[in-house]
C-alpha cells in the first residue's frame, strides 16, 4: 500500500463576521439585541461545517487598536460584564477554525483572506454575521468581483434592523446575483 492521496481541497468556507465585538458603538446595543438570536442559529451552521469537514472562518474587525490578537479579542468580548458575552461564548471558536482581523468592512480589505482562500481550495463562501447592510455587503461585493460562489442565508445575518438587512440583501441579489437563501438549506 502507498501513502494517501492528499483530500480533496475544500469547495465551500462558512465566514463569520464581526460577531464577536463589544457592541460599544453608536447603534451597537441595537445591533446586540439582533445578533443574540443570529448567533444561536450561527452555532448550528457552525456544527454542520465542522461535521463536513468544510472550514469555518472568523474574520473580525480589530477594534483593539492593533494591540491583541484574535484570542485576546474573544477573551475580551467574552467576559462576563461585556454586552457581546453571550454571543462571544456561544460562537467561541474552536481548535481547527481560522480567524482573520480585517481594518475595515470588507473581509479581503487588506487581510489574508484571499491567500487562505486559495490554500484551503474554497470557491464558495457562505456568508453569515453582522452587519448586512455594512461588512457583509462590502464583503459580499469583493466577493462577488473575486467571482467566488457567495450565498447568504437571510436568517444568517443581521443588521440594527430587518429592513436595513432586507435592503441589502435584496441590492445582493438584484446588483449581484449572490445567492440569497435560508439556514436550514445551506450545505457545507
Amino acid at each position: 500500500m502507498g501513502s494517501r492521496p492528499p483530500a480533496p481541497p475544500q469547495a465551500s468556507a462558512l465566514l463569520i463576521i464581526d460577531m464577536i465585538n463589544l457592541f460599544d458603538f453608536p447603534g451597537g446595543p441595537v445591533l446586540a439585541r439582533q445578533a443574540c438570536p443570529l448567533a444561536r442559529r450561527l452555532q448550528a451552521l457552525k456544527q454542520r461545517f465542522h461535521r463536513a469537514g468544510s472550514p469555518v472562518i472568523y474574520v473580525n474587525d480589530n477594534f483593539m487598536h492593533w494591540q491583541a490578537d484574535f484570542k485576546e479579542l474573544v477573551a475580551v468580548c467574552a467576559h462576563p460584564d461585556a454586552p457581546g458575552a453571550e454571543i462571544a461564548e456561544r460562537l467561541r471558536p474552536q481548535p481547527g477554525d481560522y480567524y482573520i482581523l480585517k481594518p475595515k468592512h470588507s473581509a479581503f480589505l487588506c487581510t489574508p483572506l484571499p491567500l487562505l482562500l486559495a490554500k484551503l481550495g474554497v470557491r464558495r463562501l457562505v456568508l453569515t454575521g453582522i452587519a448586512a447592510d455594512a461588512c457583509i455587503l462590502a464583503t459580499a461585493m469583493d466577493a462577488h468581483a473575486r467571482e467566488y460562489a457567495v450565498e447568504i442565508p437571510r436568517d444568517g445575518v443581521a443588521s440594527r434592523t430587518p429592513r436595513l438587512r432586507d435592503l441589502a440583501l435584496s441590492t445582493l441579489q438584484g446588483a449581484a446575483g449572490i445567492g440569497i437563501s435560508r439556514l436550514s438549506r445551506i450545505r457545507p
